[in-house]
């Protein structure tokens, strides 16, 4: 299980949120939540997460249906609460794409093992690939194409870009988040880039490399625009295609 792994908690009862997050959190996991899927979506569009705890039984927008909708937009692992009891639910939910399922009442402490099996395995299947991308994909921005399968970026004319690992990841989060303001928290988030220190200027040295690779002009970038006291904001349309 990769170290500060990031968990989004999906659940309508506050006080199941609210224990699992603290519990999580005193086992070294960094931990969202969110009440029903607007705000899971809201969560989605702003971070990177490593895996979705989801309930079953959510207002509006149910979990079966939020899980099919997960696995066409992501590949984010999902392990699915059902009620106790509830085969067919279970089963359904497995169908739907999740990967485990626990029952409600559970033990904080099997959820904990639950999630760090199936972090595991997912990183024994897609080792190094950022989270929350659908890894068939072919993102297409201002005549560049960035295969997220082959992690390859090609110009206009064809021609194979090199990027090195973190160029990559800020890409991918550049790409899967446009013309949105991204601070150089999420930036840090979404890149996968933890580990750089909290004050010091490791994504803007990072965002200088990739401007270099892609802009007409990194001096006068127009693809990644610096929002002054915000962050960065990726201006291109994207189209993504198989």
């Amino acid at each position: 299980m990769s170290e500060q792994a990031h968990i989004l908690v999906v659940d309508d009862d506050r006080e199941i949120r609210d224990l699992v997050a603290r519990y999580l959190s005193k086992h070294g996991l960094r931990v969202r939540t969110a009440a029903e899927g607007r705000q899971m979506d809201k969560e989605l569009s702003s971070w990177s997460f490593d895996l979705i705890v989801l309930d079953l039984m959510l207002p509006g927008e149910d979990g079966l249906s939020l899980c099919r909708r997960l696995r066409v937009e992501t590949s984010i692992p999902v392990i699915m609460l059902t009620a106790m009891g509830e085969e067919t639910d279970r089963i359904i939910g497995l169908e739907m794409g999740a990967d485990d399922y626990i029952a409600k009442p559970f033990n904080p402490r099997e959820l904990l093992a639950r999630i760090k099996a199936v972090l595991r395995r997912s990183s024994q299947r897609n080792p190094g690939a950022p989270s929350g991308v659908n890894r068939e994909s072919k993102c297409l921005f201002a005549g560049w194409q960035l295969d997220l399968k082959t992690r390859e970026l090609f110009s206009s004319e064809g021609m194979l870009i090199p990027l090195s690992s973190g160029e990559y990841n800020l890409l991918v989060a550049f790409v899967t988040h446009p013309n949105r303001v991204l601070s150089r928290d999420q930036l840090l988030d979404l890149a996968r880039g933890r580990e750089a220190q909290p004050f010091d200027r490791a994504m803007d040295v990072q965002v200088s490399r990739l401007r270099r690779k892609i802009e007409e002009d990194a001096s006068a970038p127009i693809l990644i625009k610096t929002i002054r006291s915000g962050g960065y904001m990726f201006t291109p349309n994207v189209e993504t295609g198989s």
